[in-house]
């Protein structure tokens, strides 16, 4: 099963700036990540960033910031606890029409399913708000593909045994240059030479 790019939304967790240095191989996460958004924006794939406590942790990368359409601050670990997953998913539509029936005729209105279930998520730590976040997302049923090479936690330890337990759970590891060219699909595709150059 590959990545589809009209099927995709990227989310981007908790890449704030004072805690970047503190992370082993924070730098080499947040140069993917910005690689990850750059691609998802010339592919016309969904952006959306969290923050963490940003009153004592700061705001995210501005470059990745920027990047992002909306950016959420939380103080949840899980980003899903604050509200994501409404962001993820359209909003339902009423079945019929208003005047056509009296409500108590009207049959329930069906629950939203979302358009782009497939949920490309990295970022930081690992094993706290991104693993946390992931977790709740498989609950709610949407296809979770973690980036692990844009993902970073203080330790590596720490790191590593949140991707023992995402693909436990269902999650699928994948990396940059994977869900890049799996988004791309083929060398002919109109934004091959842009995407690409974002990797070389």
């Amino acid at each position: 099963m590959l990545i589809d790019a009209s099927e995709s939304q990227l989310v981007l967790i908790d890449y704030q700036a004072r805690l970047m240095p503190a992370l082993h191989d924070g730098a080499a996460a947040l140069v993917n990540a910005l690689r990850l958004a750059q691609a998802a924006q010339q592919l016309r794939v969904p952006v959306f960033g969290t923050e963490q406590n940003p009153g004592k942790l700061g705001t995210n990368d501005e470059a990745l910031k920027a990047l992002c359409q909306k950016t959420l601050a939380k103080m949840h670990f899980s980003a899903v606890a604050e509200g994501l997953g409404e962001w993820l998913r359209p909003p339902a539509r009423p079945a019929g029409n208003a005047r056509s029936l009296p409500k108590h005729l009207q049959k329930p209105a069906a629950p939203a399913v979302s358009e782009r279930g497939s949920i490309v998520v990295a970022g930081c730590e690992t094993h706290v708000c991104l693993l946390q976040t992931a977790l709740e997302l498989l609950e709610e049923e949407f296809e979770v593909w973690v980036v692990t090479d844009a993902c970073a936690s203080r330790t590596e330890r720490n790191r590593d045994a949140a991707f023992d337990r995402l693909a436990g759970a269902g999650a699928e590891l994948v990396t940059t240059e994977m869900v890049v060219f799996e988004w791309l699909r083929t060398a002919e595709h109109p934004a091959f030479r842009e995407v690409q150059a974002l990797i070389k």
